[in-house]
């Protein structure tokens, strides 16, 4: 008795598209030699993913999304207060994107133009500044005073600021158990939140000029 194919899912894809770049040392060509040499049908594919382009993005928008479901398996997640809510989004990503680090690193050195390979961060940049934007007007709500309310907007920013520079922070470290990207993310993240406890709004645009400037020095 003929026994029924398995039938394809988007993980299975991933999988099979990121083990294909690691072994080939090389992105597929084409869609239909991606999927002719992991033996299913090309139009499986596109029940998923439009283009390989965007089969990229969505490997980003996946490390996002298994993040987020982790940090939510947590039940003293909802307790924490919004600094840990974000120390524990960059310790969750980066331990994930850790576990694929040879992707990772082909992925975003691919290109010799670097804003070409940050093009694939696309949807992980959407998805950040919301979670960002949620944790502000979440700490506005329980505040009276319109003068101790944050920029949700502002803030959504510099997260995202935040997360290039602890991005290339981790791609050079070379420390046992990448323990300097784990510094770093709890540095800036103390620091930034002391910066919009405490700081005025001229200063901290500053800052976040020279955090943009040393993100791509």
């Amino acid at each position: 008795m003929a026994t029924k194919k398995k039938k394809i899912t988007e993980d299975d894809i991933i999988e099979m598209y990121m083990d294909y770049v690691l072994e080939n040392e090389t992105f597929p060509k084409s869609i239909y030699k991606f999927s002719k040499e992991n033996k299913f049908k090309e139009e499986e594919f596109y029940l998923f993913y439009g283009s390989l382009e965007a089969l990229q993005k969505g490997i980003w928008e996946k490390f996002y999304s298994n993040s987020i479901k982790v940090m939510n398996n947590n039940d003293e997640y909802s307790s924490f207060s919004n600094k840990d809510k974000m120390l524990t989004f960059f310790y969750t990503f980066f331990e994930l994107l850790t576990l694929n680090r040879s992707y990772v690193l082909f992925a975003l050195k691919a290109e010799k133009n670097p804003l070409k390979n940050l093009a694939q961060l696309k949807g992980v940049r959407t998805h950040l500044k919301n979670f960002a934007k949620e944790l502000i007007d979440q700490g506005n709500g329980n505040k009276i005073s319109k003068l101790t309310k944050q920029n949700p907007q502002l803030y959504s920013e510099w997260a995202w600021l935040q997360f290039l520079f602890i991005l290339k922070f981790w791609i050079n470290d070379d420390s046992p158990g990448f323990e300097k990207t784990d510094m770093a993310i709890e540095k800036s993240v103390n620091t930034i939140f002391d910066v919009f406890d405490n700081t005025p709004l001229e200063n901290i645009v500053d800052f976040g000029k020279f955090l943009y400037k040393e993100t791509f020095a």
